[in-house]
């Protein structure tokens, strides 16, 4: 009964694994900036779904990582980030926010928001995303530089599948008796040579044997 209990559970359970898994990490983060070194600790949120052959990535801050001594007018400040790929892949990601949608007052924390990108996957597989490096562009300059200071793990576990191109190879074709393939197709030229090579062979020696065969003439 057992056995027959996880043959029947286990092709359930394997359909029902979800493609992603998504949790939400602390991120303390170390910024350089134009005032001096600062540090803010930030729970951050990577999810992805699927758009045709990639993914779209979002990245959600919940909380503001630097502030600025200066107010910064609407639309000036734009942020970006590295999210780092582990598992089956390799490299980086490069997600990034819109301009601030109001003015940032001086010396308050300046909130991220949501950052967004593509990701096009190289093969099937499990790939994790780990937030890097944060950059935060205002009023024309990197003006904070934030790095993970806690090595935090993966936010994000997507599971890759389906990817074009992963149909399986034809069968090879059954092989005869002997170990031969069997033969599709029109003959190859050496084969058909032979084989003309053989009519006529036989030809000649068919007209040979009419000759010596060939009736006598009746004498007078």
């Amino acid at each position: 009964m057992l056995t027959a209990a996880v043959a029947v559970w286990t092709p359930a359970g394997l359909a029902a694994a979800p493609a992603a898994h998504a949790e939400v990490v602390d991120v303390k983060y170390a910024c350089e900036t134009k005032i001096g070194d600062r540090t803010a600790v930030s729970p951050v949120d990577i999810t992805a779904e699927r758009k045709g052959d990639a993914y779209a990535i979002t990245m959600t801050f919940d909380k503001g990582v630097s502030d600025s001594p200066v107010e910064l007018p609407k639309g000036v400040m734009t942020p970006r980030a590295d999210l780092v790929l582990g598992g089956d892949d390799q490299g980086t990601v490069t997600v990034r926010g819109t301009p601030n949608a109001a003015a940032i007052p001086a010396f308050t924390p300046i909130r991220i928001g949501t950052l967004t990108g593509s990701y096009t996957p190289k093969a099937d597989g499990t790939v994790t995303f780990t937030a890097g490096v944060l950059t935060v562009h205002a009023l024309g300059m990197d003006a904070a530089v934030c790095t993970p200071a806690n090595q935090p793990g993966p936010s994000l576990t997507l599971t890759v599948a389906d990817l074009p191109g992963d149909e399986p190879a034809p069968a090879p074709e059954a092989a005869l008796p002997g170990g031969e393939l069997p033969r599709t197709g029109g003959l190859s030229t050496t084969t058909a040579l032979a084989t003309l090579g053989g009519t006529v062979l036989l030809g000649g020696v068919g007209a040979l044997l009419w000759l010596t065969r060939r009736p006598r003439p009746a004498r007078p």
